[in-house]
């Protein structure tokens, strides 16, 4: 279970980090920051939702 917990910390940072290039890239016109920072967000809620639900699973039980 640490493990997860662990993962989830990453995913929360990292998501962190592809929200601030995100908004870097809104604020010095550079799009292809945007995009990428994007991606990657999408990217890692997806894992992350995949994460919980493996949790949840795995307390049910």
């Amino acid at each position: 279970m640490g493990k997860k917990i662990a993962l989830n910390v990453v995913y929360n940072l990292g998501i962190f980090v592809a929200l601030m290039i995100g908004y870097w890239g809104i604020e010095h016109a550079q799009y292809a920051y945007l995009l990428g920072a994007v991606f990657i967000a999408a990217v890692f809620i997806s894992l992350k939702i995949k994460l919980i639900k493996e949790v949840k699973n795995t307390t049910k039980q």
